[in-house]
């Protein structure tokens, strides 16, 4: 049996269904190339049948990667595996996943078919999916629910229909390491064509489980692992791609075990998805949480400066936490930021040095001091200023303070034309919102949720704000940097009315399209 356990990261698939507003085909790119260079084996880019947008997202996705397979997910219908094929087909490389689900609970309650039509649907699926790839993934829905007799039946039969990876999913997170573990175990022994394909595990977080559940199937010959950033998912998540990866590198002695997950790249990806999605991550989060590598106890602050590996099992640098240790001011050149980025370990594909010293420069002259965490809070944020800018910020001035109605005065600049308004509110950001409301002359934009966060450390750290809006009936995630609130509040806003732009240029775009093809 192989030694290498393939990494399936469904982050853009399952992880983005339950954020709280959908991601822009931009945002899912950076994702998609993060986890590429991360060494992520497959990236299921999304559900193409399920929307434009999910369509646009994965065709692109799929264009431009280039060093892992992309993924698109399918249920087991015809409309939806054509779909697949039809988004996928740019791909050097791609894989369909195809499933349906096989528990009693869901084959009679959900689906309302007898076993052997189920079987019948998915062999038929298998086998339209191979009209488009010789990558067929076929899953088990619920298979942690599932009566093992037909779980093996429908493993079978899915190889036997040309599968070469079957999953076999913790759906809803139900089953304990012992069980799970179980259930390999016996379609290891049972299922007779089960060497011709690899089995994977989809485990879900339910119960707090699902590393634990996915390493146990490793341990009984699962082979590729489906898990996200974060740990991002379906209601309680799914099994954290860092933790399983990190398990496997720090306990290769026991496991015997490789992936290409790159884990340098760690820290850094997962900063990435938790900005773009709007989901910070936890503190005491295993790998990449804020205290993952921090010691209070005055007995392991000292066993730790004698020796790191008293109360250490893998280094900060091991996942990519690098010291901040950089000290830059204003008087820093650009060969300088560029030299500090690359030794971070970007490259220089990553980043426009231009816009990212002009950012430096405006943030050293308001803070002093630079580090490491800021410039790679302005590597992000540079990028976003320039994401399709119909909206551009250029003056802001509030006022607030005891006894003074908030007030703020704003001046946009809108496509070609520059437009000010002034209007007063409950605080300075609500201020600054109520005049750009005036600006676009109309109210259709809810914020949600408007959260405020701290880049950095101390008094001068950064100001982060990110910000849920609705608009039209969809939700949009925007977010904003600055070492001012109000600033950052308002440029979280603008990046969401750029959001709402470009769906309202691609909504139009298809519109005219379908009037055309009725014409």
């Amino acid at each position: 049996m192989s030694n290498h356990v393939k990494i399936f990261d469904t982050t853009l698939r399952d992880g983005e269904q339950a954020l709280p507003a959908s991601l822009g085909v931009k945002e899912k790119l950076k994702i998609a190339l993060a986890l590429e260079r991360l060494g992520v084996d497959i990236i299921e880019a999304g559900f193409p049948v399920s929307s434009p947008g999910d369509f646009d997202s994965v065709q692109t996705i799929a264009r431009e990667v280039k060093n892992a397979t992309v993924c698109g997910l399918s249920r087991a219908l015809d409309k939806d595996i054509d779909a697949c094929g039809e988004a996928l087909k740019v791909a050097d490389h791609f894989r369909i996943h195809t499933f349906i689900a096989t528990s009693e609970i869901h084959v009679g309650s959900k689906l309302r078919k007898s076993q052997d039509e189920v079987v019948e649907m998915a062999v038929k699926a298998v086998k339209r999916a191979q009209r488009y790839t010789n990558d067929v993934e076929f899953s088990c829905e619920d298979a942690g629910r599932t009566h093992i007799d037909y779980l093996c039946r429908m493993v079978e039969a899915a190889i036997n229909a040309g599968a070469t990876t079957v999953n076999i999913p913790d759906t809803v997170g139900y089953t304990t390491p012992t069980e799970f573990g179980g259930i390999i175990h016996n379609l290891f022994n049972r299922v007779p064509n089960i060497d011709k394909a690899i089995i994977s595990v989809h485990c879900h977080n339910d119960l707090g489980l699902a590393v634990a559940n996915s390493l146990a199937a490793v341990e009984q010959g699962a082979r590729q692992v489906e898990c996200t950033i974060n740990g991002l998912g379906e209601r309680a998540g799914n099994c954290s791609l860092e933790e399983i990866a990190m398990i496997l590198q720090t306990r290769h002695a026991m496991y015997g075990l490789n992936t290409n997950i790159r884990s340098q790249e760690i820290s850094r990806t997962s900063k990435l998805v938790s900005n773009l999605c709007n989901m910070p991550v936890q503190a005491n989060k295993a790998i990449v949480g804020a205290n993952a590598f921090s010691h209070s106890s005055g007995i392991h602050q000292d066993g730790v400066l004698k020796a790191q590996n008293t109360y250490e099992i893998m280094t900060p640098e091991s996942v990519g936490i690098n010291k901040n240790n950089l000290n830059l001011t204003s008087r820093s050149g650009r060969h300088v930021i560029k030299h500090r980025l690359i030794e971070l370990g970007y490259k220089e594909s990553d980043f426009d040095l231009e816009s990212v010293y002009a950012a430096f420069l405006k943030l050293a002259d308001k803070k002093g001091q630079v580090f490491d965490y800021d410039l790679e809070a302005l590597l992000f944020f540079s990028q976003q200023e320039h994401h399709h800018a119909y909206y551009e910020l250029k003056y802001l001035h509030a006022n607030s303070g005891k006894e003074i109605i908030p007030s703020a005065t704003v001046c946009l600049k809108v496509g070609d034309k520059e437009i000010t308004e002034s209007a007063i509110g409950n605080g300075p950001v609500d201020a600054a919102y109520n005049a750009i409301t005036k600006v676009l002359g109309h109210n259709l934009i809810d914020i949600v949720d408007f959260k405020l966060d701290s880049k950095g450390e101390g008094a001068n750290a950064l100001a982060q704000v990110s910000v849920i809006a609705e608009y039209n009936g969809r939700r949009f995630n925007g977010i904003g940097l600055a070492t001012d609130i109000v600033e950052s509040g308002v440029k979280a806003l603008i990046y969401v009315l750029n959001n709402t732009h470009l769906a309202d240029q691609i909504d139009q775009q298809k519109k005219q399209q379908v009037k055309i093809a009725g014409v």
